[in-house]
């Protein structure tokens, strides 16, 4: 049976060649051309999978997400970027998203992305028929030693109180691996042959979450069409893994703090008490000390679950571990994509070691799982990393060749051209022009118009003088 996919994008010619490809290689595709229309549509019928540019005219892509959501939530949801918004898309990431795809959009790119989430929803839902569970790096918890010493005090943490039964709040930026770190607690536990079960509480809405922490019996509620279980349930003698804590309604944390306390629960709607013994770890990317002072979480919740504290560094402050990360997922990628790929160039190692990685190390794998898809060759080089690495970089001290996307044309410009060993005046006032140019490219987040305006040229003598270094 075909997939049904929604398309949900302002830009005509776009939604013409996604959606002819697409049909091509066998998909249910329609098309709409705002939000609200989009959101209209997805409600009137059942698409599997809804593909949303963020920016849209009338509403953005995170709020398509969220209606999306609360409607459907077991709909796969990929949000189309641009390649400088790498924060926009940790943030839908961290919403309920399943990933992102930045502009252009690579045709077999796209592919590779709808079969990974198909592939791994289905897998998720034959283990425990749980629509919220993290997607990202949870096939990386085969886990990595690194090098760095902040690396070596996260492991030296987790080895000390994973043969306890304590409580835990992981803290850390999106991306650093928090279910991964909950999943090797687990493992290392005397819990470690029973269920660890995952849940995202940051794509709950208010009136889903009591059902799907508790369950719910039949006729609980419209819709409740049989009996369910909740996450506690499935996690009864294992470990149950919160994710977002902080995004829970004080009236579900409230109702967790009287689960926790009297370790018993009963379903929505339900009678019947059931027993409760399971090990807690939940996670936030901020801090739920200064949560409950502003009044946005319960302290007495915040002190049962804050029996331990470990905080998870960003990817940038473990440099000593960036090569063997690269290696590793590498690795993995190359085994999924039966390719045979023996490394990167020092160029890449080099903006990898230098890139600041806001998305930590789902986004790290994504880069590493993009470019093995795009290398016909033995090694990975500079061209086939995303435009923010590369334009990163350059804007330091730019040594190797690479090329960014033209957004507009979808063509490959190679803007960085490099520097002769005779320079002339000539030479000099391009450098100078060129570093100007980049500079104000930046501060406009590698908007072309509106560098433009400030440099007080048109658009197409910006794009000629672009062009320019190629030669």
């Amino acid at each position: 049976m075909k997939k049904k996919i929604l398309i949900i994008d302002d830009d005509l010619d776009m939604c013409a060649l996604l959606s002819g490809f697409l049909m091509r290689n066998s998909y249910d595709v329609e098309v709409s051309y705002s939000a609200i229309q989009g959101i209209a549509k997805f409600k009137q019928s059942n698409f599997d999978i809804v593909i949303c540019d963020f920016r849209l005219g009338d509403k953005d892509g995170k709020d398509v997400l969220l209606e999306i959501k609360a409607h459907n939530p077991n709909t796969i949801v990929l949000i189309i970027t641009g390649y400088s918004d790498i924060k926009i898309a940790v943030e839908v990431i961290k919403l309920g998203a399943f990933d992102y795809i930045t502009k252009p959009l690579i045709p077999d790119e796209v592919l590779n992305v709808l079969k990974n989430a198909l592939l791994r929803y289905n897998v998720a839902e034959r283990q425990s028929n749980n629509p919220f569970k993290s997607s990202h790096l949870k096939d990386d918890s085969s886990f990595l030693t690194g090098r760095a010493e902040s690396t070596k005090e996260l492991y030296r943490q987790v080895e000390i109180v994973a043969t306890t039964d304590y409580s835990i709040i992981l803290y850390g930026e999106s991306g650093t691996g928090k279910e991964v770190i909950a999943k090797k607690i687990h493992d290392l536990s005397g819990r470690r042959d029973k269920p660890f079960i995952a849940m995202d509480c940051g794509t709950l809405s208010k009136e889903l979450a009591g059902s799907e922490l508790f369950g719910h019996v039949k006729g609980a509620f419209t819709g409740a069409q049989s009996d369910k279980e909740g996450h506690f349930e499935m996690a009864n003698d294992g470990t149950l893994f919160l994710d977002e804590v902080g995004n829970l309604s004080y009236e579900i944390q409230a109702s967790l703090l009287r689960v926790i306390q009297e370790r018993k629960f009963k379903r929505v709607g339900g009678t019947k008490e059931m027993s409760l013994n399971i090990r807690i770890i939940v996670a936030s990317n901020e801090n739920l000390q200064d949560a409950y002072r502003k009044g946005k979480f319960r302290e007495d919740l915040y002190h049962r679950f804050n029996e331990f504290c470990i905080h998870l560094p960003p990817l940038r402050q473990r440099k000593e571990d960036i090569p063997l990360f690269a290696g590793f997922f590498l690795k993995k990628t190359c085994a999924e994509l039966n390719k045979e790929i023996k490394g990167f160039s020092p160029d890449v190692l080099e903006m990898f070691a230098n890139y600041t990685w806001p998305g930590n190390l789902r986004e790290y794998r994504n880069v590493i799982r993009r470019s093995v898809l795009l290398c016909n060759d033995e090694v990975i080089t500079a061209n086939l990393l995303p435009a923010e690495i590369i334009l990163q970089f350059a804007n330091k001290e730019y040594k190797g060749d690479g090329s960014v996307y033209n957004e507009n044309k979808h063509a490959e410009l190679s803007i960085f051209a490099p520097v002769k060993k005779d320079v002339y005046l000539k030479d000099t006032a391009a450098k100078a022009e060129y570093e100007e140019i980049m500079r104000v490219l930046k501060e406009v987040n590698f908007n072309k118009t509106k560098a433009a305006i400030i440099l007080n040229v048109d658009r197409k003598t910006l794009y000629n003088k672009i062009k320019n270094y190629e030669n």
